[in-house]
């Protein structure tokens, strides 16, 4: 039902092809115009490669629907090539094409290695895509990796849709959380480095944000037994006071805090260099809040010279959105000190300082800070910034497991890199207890497991709308049947083995309509196949790598349908067995583009 839904929204090649006949055609028999014909995807129990729907007309022209739908049915099969022939259902016209315009399509896109995919424009304006944006304190986690894949695969999407393409993040990289991992070092550590605890830098910070957290809820115990309030105690535990010390000396930029401070994130650095390296996403350019943080403040005062600011009496400086809806903003503290909203609102502008060329940004945020955003895009509108108009937060709904909800400074976060190497362990199983690996070196095998695990993982994240809320099930998402990654997988490794076994030459000959009619399964192929680059620009559209996954499904579940009906190498017909070996291939093809575009890498066995 998605991808149907979808698929009906899409503006067709076909619809492109008739809009222009059916309208002189209306002109023609009922002596008036209309601006625009609506279609839809036939219904697959009717005869039709496209359906217009007549029932729109009824308000312009009088009569029976059905005899509208035959009228204008037989001046397209009289004034247009392509067209064939017709039936009319109720107010429906099912239109039927030749083969021979699916075969013209074919050909011309058969070899076609970058089909689906619009050439950049010199003149467009560049989109910057932000995502990942983690915090030094802990290593990435299930949360990030929905994160991670959702940015990377919309920013490749909107690349493939004909834009310049930036991928960056911002590292939060200062604040509390920061010194409460440093301080739980200085005290329980007893110097252990990444090298001397065989651990990546970004878990062994991660332990010692836990441990801050441990310790400081055993002395809220100590305290709350000597008669101090819950609340009383979370603020005089003196594990907290020194955090905030630690603060300060940095802010101060004490050199001992400072080298600290440089050295653990480093280690963090490196971890997470890893992880993003074994989950296929990389970046163009990176900001750090140690970095950003003073950012804005100059337009703060610009905002307050052209009265979109306005100061209170304490020095704090807001602006009021209650006339768009929303509320009264803080912009700077009482004693000068940035908020995060005067961060953003600064980075924004210092982004396209850098890159001139960028003319939007795509932010992949998580839906607890739709507000947030609503504001910041909002201020850049008042502040006069024409690329604010282009501006969209990316928001997503959490990741929850089973167990329900993850803490990071409880430790009950899942790990990216432990789901990552679990996922290519249970591929691993599933695999080999499915008995697939004969004649598979130690080295294939590992290989293929990563590549089933990963694209298990990356496909059941990013073929939900990045709307909804995902219940993340590591053991149905690689499952080899329905819609999942490693059943699309195997459908291609299928066709890999069926162009291993085509002995012949196929890829040099030409064929037309005249020489063989198509079957029926053969054309529904077509037709799906037609559809990808519409999907790309609708889901570029959309910012919904959900809409190319559940194309490649549909693809997929076309293709073996095709593979069950008709036969391939066996068909004695040479003309019919080169063309459905072609066919194959462009299925392959397309297959490889899309979970490309999903950060998905395809087995050439399986």
């Amino acid at each position: 039902m998605f991808i149907f839904a979808i698929l009906k929204e899409i503006k067709m090649k076909l619809s492109q092809i008739l809009t222009l006949p059916i309208q002189n055609a209306i002109r023609q028999l009922f002596d008036v115009s209309i601006d625009r014909v609506e279609f839809q995807i036939t219904r697959k129990e009717f005869e039709g490669d496209i359906t217009m729907v007549i029932f729109p007309l009824l308000k312009l022209i009088k009569g029976n629907p059905i005899d509208i739908g035959t009228k204008i049915g037989n001046y397209l099969v009289e004034n247009v090539d392509e067209i064939i022939r017709f039936n009319v259902v109720s107010g429906f016209l099912n239109i039927v094409v030749s083969d021979d315009y699916y075969l013209t399509f074919f050909n011309e896109i058969k070899n076609d290695k970058s089909f689906g995919f619009a050439e950049v424009s010199p003149n467009e304006k560049a989109i910057m895509v932000e995502y990942s944006s983690p915090n030094t304190n802990k290593p990435l986690h299930l949360g990030h990796v929905r994160n991670n894949l959702l940015g990377y695969s919309v920013a490749e999407i909107i690349k493939a849709s004909g834009k310049k393409v930036y991928k960056t993040q911002i590292i939060n990289d200062r604040g509390i959380h920061i010194c409460k991992s440093m301080l739980a070092w200085q005290k329980f550590g007893n110097g252990q480095t990444p090298e001397s605890s065989g651990l990546k830098g970004d878990k062994l910070v991660g332990n010692f944000y836990v441990k801050f957290d441990q310790e400081y809820k055993v002395q809220i115990s100590e305290l709350i037994a000597q008669g101090k309030t819950e609340e009383d105690a979370k603020k005089l535990a003196p594990i907290i006071f020194e955090a905030q010390q630690m603060l300060l000396d940095w802010e101060a930029g004490k050199p001992e805090v400072i080298q600290l401070w440089k050295t653990m994130n480093q280690w963090v650095y490196n971890g997470f260099a890893q992880t993003y390296k074994n989950l296929g996403v990389d970046f163009d350019s990176y900001y750090y809040e140690s970095n950003t943080y003073l950012l804005g403040k100059e337009v703060v005062q610009f905002g307050l010279e052209k009265g979109i600011f306005e100061k209170d009496a304490d020095g704090s400086v807001w602006i009021d959105l209650t006339p768009d809806g929303l509320d009264r903003k803080i912009v700077l503290r009482s004693d000068g000190t940035a908020v995060y909203m005067t961060q953003d609102i600064g980075t924004a502008i210092q982004r396209v300082k850098d890159f001139p060329d960028v003319g939007g940004m795509v932010y992949t945020v998580g839906n607890e800070q739709d507000y947030h955003f609503k504001v910041l895009f909002l201020i850049l509108k008042k502040l006069g910034f024409n690329w604010a108009e282009s501006l969209y937060h990316l928001s997503y709904g959490m990741v929850e497991l089973p167990s329900g909800k993850m803490k990071s400074r409880e430790g009950t976060v899942v790990d990216a890199d432990d789901l990552m190497e679990e996922m290519t362990e249970t591929a691993g199983k599933i695999a080999t207890d499915l008995g697939k690996l004969e004649g598979y070196s130690a080295e294939e095998k590992a290989n293929l497991f990563k590549t089933i695990g990963l694209g298990a993982l990356k496909y059941y994240i990013l073929k939900v709308d990045p709307k909804k809320q995902i219940l993340f099930n590591p053991e149905e998402s690689v499952d080899f049947a329905g819609n999942t990654g490693p059943f699309i997988q195997y459908t291609y490794a299928r066709i890999q083995s069926i162009l291993r076994k085509a002995d012949f030459d196929y890829q040099n000959v030409i064929l037309s309509a005249s020489e063989e009619s198509l079957h029926l399964k053969e054309k529904e192929l077509l037709k799906q196949i037609e559809l990808y680059p519409e999907v790309i620009q609708n889901a570029a559209n959309n910012h919904s790598p959900a809409l190319v996954a559940n194309y490649t499904y549909e693809l997929v579940k076309e293709y073996n349908s095709f593979y069950q009906s008709v036969s391939i190498l066996g068909e004695e017909n040479r003309t019919k067995k080169v063309f459905r070996v072609q066919l194959s291939q462009k299925v392959a093809d397309t297959i490889k583009s899309a979970f490309k575009l999903l950060g998905i890498e395809v087995p050439e066995r399986m």
